[in-house]
């Protein structure tokens, strides 16, 4: 079973189970074996009380099985590409998976615990799942390439992005890197446990968060689901109002999310939307003769870059291209741009006497706020990080996070396929 998509964790009230000893007659025995590599009847009943925890879907005996085999088969796939896993990979691994339940390791050791899990079961579930994780990467990734076409389709009104529930957020980024991230970790882990109050989270946001937001006391507001990392997401899924999270490793940053509201949303709101038009004036207004230069210019062009081709002799300025915020667009262009789809022209208003050629380029349900140039150029205090104006998440995904998000759903059908040879291929039997 990928960790990546395990169901978010309910520990709450869990009922402890008695577990039996290791040592009892059988539990040693094999019940399976992949290839060379035996499984015992006490992984199984491990894994089955690991899963009923989990709450995860299927029949927990034949889930057991079947996400033993699998293991035994990446971590051997693993071995063979000379992955090797260390001990602190494995750590912030394990912390990552706790902080879904919005625990930290300890507590959710502790809370597993109760169940009849031993630690070691938990750390043997990660460290095959981060194994494979860097094999499957270093297998695919070189052969996967995401387009900036397929950004824009990711980012596209039709594909959702904004739609959706909205959550109400405030926000601590930790930049980290290579040399860092532990230290950054840990930090980020004693932090949390002492910001629980509105006040404390927001005075540790301005003292300690490289994010615009800080400005604002880490307060995002509400902002769609689809906006924030996978990561993140889950995270949330499993917070209450007023809960703080536990760090969430983000690659670049360690994020720590205050979950202030949620509801249930439908459709985009205009406060979501970025819009991308071009226009230009044409002279002689609605004249016969400039609304038929304007069905020339519409036959000749296919996207906004177009507009650059058919006025290249035309003096600097008179293509005007902007990118907004759907609510910062100008009421009657709005109305205009609200009727159109990617690429669409629109030739039904006037300006100065002269007839508009608006043209949609493309409609993106992103998130265009940021801090001023003056805040990003104000200096740090004593021990408070620089502003990086590329992290928060009240501005939406980036393009790099999406081509991310994109590359990881590459990489995860990549994986699919590889497993099921892998187990096609395979010496499976049972004693």
């Amino acid at each position: 079973m990928r960790i990546t998509t395990l169901i978010p964790l309910a520990l709450a009230g869990l009922t402890a189970l008695a577990a039996p000893s290791a040592a009892q007659s059988g539990q040693f025995s094999p019940v399976v074996v992949v290839n060379d590599s035996a499984v015992t009847a006490y992984e199984l009943d491990q894994r089955v009380r690991f899963l009923t925890i989990l709450r995860a879907p299927g029949d927990p005996v034949a889930e057991a099985e079947k996400g033993l085999i699998e293991d035994r088969l990446r971590v051997a796939a693993a071995k063979a590409a000379g992955i090797a896993i260390g001990e602190d990979q494995v750590a912030a691994g394990m912390a990552e998976f706790a902080g879904r339940a919005n625990l930290d390791t300890e507590q959710f050791v502790q809370a597993i615990g109760q169940g009849g899990v031993a630690p070691e079961t938990f750390r043997d579930f990660v460290k095959a799942g981060l194994a494979w994780r860097e094999a499957v990467r270093a297998r695919f990734l070189s052969k996967v390439a995401i387009s900036e076409a397929e950004i824009d389709r990711a980012l596209s009104v039709p594909a959702q992005r904004g739609s959706g529930p909205r959550v109400n957020l405030s926000e601590i980024l930790i930049p980290t890197s290579g040399g860092t991230a532990i230290e950054k970790r840990d930090f980020a882990e004693e932090l949390a446990k002492s910001i629980g109050s509105e006040a404390a989270f927001a005075a540790a946001a301005r003292q300690h968060s490289a994010a615009p937001s800080r400005l604002n006391g880490g307060r995002v507001g509400w902002i769609p689901v689809t906006n924030l990392p996978p990561q993140v997401r889950q995270v949330i899924g499993g917070m209450g109002n007023g809960q703080v999270s536990p760090p969430i490793n983000l690659g670049n940053a360690i994020a720590i999310v205050r979950l202030r509201g949620i509801e249930q949303a439908g459709e985009i709101s205009a406060a979501n939307l970025t819009v991308e038009y071009a226009q230009v004036v044409l002279p002689g207004g609605r004249s016969p003769e400039t609304l038929a230069e304007a069905e020339r210019i519409r036959g000749e062009i296919d996207t906004c870059d177009d507009l650059y081709r058919v006025f290249g002799g035309a003096p600097a300025g008179t293509v005007r291209r902007e990118t907004r915020a759907l609510s910062q667009v100008p009421g009657d262009i709005a109305g205009e741009l609200a009727r159109l789809d990617d690429n669409e022209v629109s030739t039904a208003l006037t300006s100065g006497g002269g007839l508009v050629f608006l043209m949609l380029c493309k409609r993106s349900a992103t998130l265009a706020a940021g801090a001023s140039a003056a805040d990003l150029a104000a200096p740090a205090a004593d021990g408070v990080p620089a502003i990086d104006p590329t992290l928060g998440f009240g501005q939406g995904p980036s393009r790099a996070q999406v081509r991310e998000e994109l590359t990881n759903q590459r990489l995860a059908a990549l994986a699919d396929g590889w497993l099921a040879e892998l187990r096609a291929n395979a010496i499976i039997r049972t004693p």
